[in-house]
């Protein structure tokens, strides 16, 4: 994938042409031809010339872009949006980038119509990887990045773009390499974007690419066609799986609580049942030993009134 690099801005016009001299001494000889000495009109031609020749320098950067400044061919400068003047050439030159612009490259498969409705072609010799327990799988991914380090950009890397498609292609590799069938397919996506991210800047980083990695996104992790399909029952039937699992595992947190309120509930019924019948024994109990402390203090009175009572029936 190439960026159009754009032109050094000029403010000569909107086309950035440059101007031609000859068409130049010409207008200024035939004004001036007549009524000027040649001396003086040989001084004026230079004047203007360096005027124009001074004027090429002044460019203009957007505010997305940032514009290395060159003397000699050495960097002299980095200059960010704005206008902004550098010594003609060859004494310095300029070279202008988008370092805002997020860019995306796409390995695995290329972007034939974007669409609605988008079409793909695949890439196979990019996209089918080993994993880590021997399986082959089919993964489309995508990388986007920007510029962070424009002077490292320019110089550092010959051809950046395929620097970095050979470089993320390289890092999924070893990821997937890494990791199971099972988790390539199913759970393990948003781990192996990760993974693969961390490990494709840490690689550009020695390289001094001056590139920022945004993101790797799987755009799509299937198995190879033959096997497609077995592929599919087989996470079909692990999806079955784990949805009983966590099925039984709802059931068995929704019981367990119940039968703890339960076992609860009886507890302390059978402790209330229990304080209650100790307080009417105990209320018994303190009823008969003050009958018989009065008894004991009154016999014949106590042993009278029973009589007593026993005879009334």
């Amino acid at each position: 994938m190439e960026w159009n690099k754009p032109p050094n801005k000029s403010p000569w016009d909107k086309n950035n042409p440059t101007p031609d001299i000859d068409e130049l001494l010409n207008n200024l000889q035939g004004k001036f031809k007549f009524g000027m000495p040649q001396k003086n009109l040989s001084l004026l031609i230079l004047v203007v010339l360096a005027v124009v020749w001074l004027a090429t320098g002044i460019f203009i950067v957007d505010p997305q872009e940032q514009a290395v400044i060159k003397r000699f061919g050495e960097v002299h400068d980095i200059v960010g949006p704005g206008p902004h003047y550098h010594l003609p050439s060859p004494i310095e030159t300029v070279q202008i980038e988008p370092v805002t612009a997020v860019r995306r490259i796409e390995i695995g498969f290329r972007t034939i119509d974007p669409g609605p409705p988008a079409k793909y072609r695949q890439v196979k010799k990019e996209s089918l990887m080993l994993t880590g327990d021997e399986n082959i799988v089919d993964v489309q991914f995508t990388v986007q990045y920007k510029i962070a380090q424009i002077e490292d950009y320019l110089y550092n890397l010959t051809n950046p773009d395929e620097t970095v498609k050979s470089a993320a292609e390289s890092a999924m590799r070893e990821v997937i390499g890494d990791t199971t069938v099972t988790g390539a397919l199913t759970v393990g996506k948003a781990k192996i974007e990760s993974d693969t991210a961390n490990l494709l800047q840490e690689t550009l980083k020695g390289y001094n690419s001056g590139l920022l990695i945004g993101n790797v996104k799987l755009q799509d992790v299937h198995p190879p066609d033959q096997v497609k399909e077995a592929f599919k029952d087989v996470v079909s039937a692990r999806e079955d799986r784990e949805k009983l699992i966590n099925e039984a595992e709802g059931y068995k947190n929704n019981l367990i609580p119940q039968a703890r309120g339960e076992a609860k509930q009886i507890i302390n019924s059978a402790e209330g049942y229990a304080e209650q019948t100790t307080l009417i024994a105990e209320g018994k109990a303190n009823r008969f030993n003050s009958i018989f402390e009065e008894y004991r203090k009154a016999k014949e009175i106590t042993r009278e009134k029973r009589w007593r009572r026993f005879y009334r029936r």
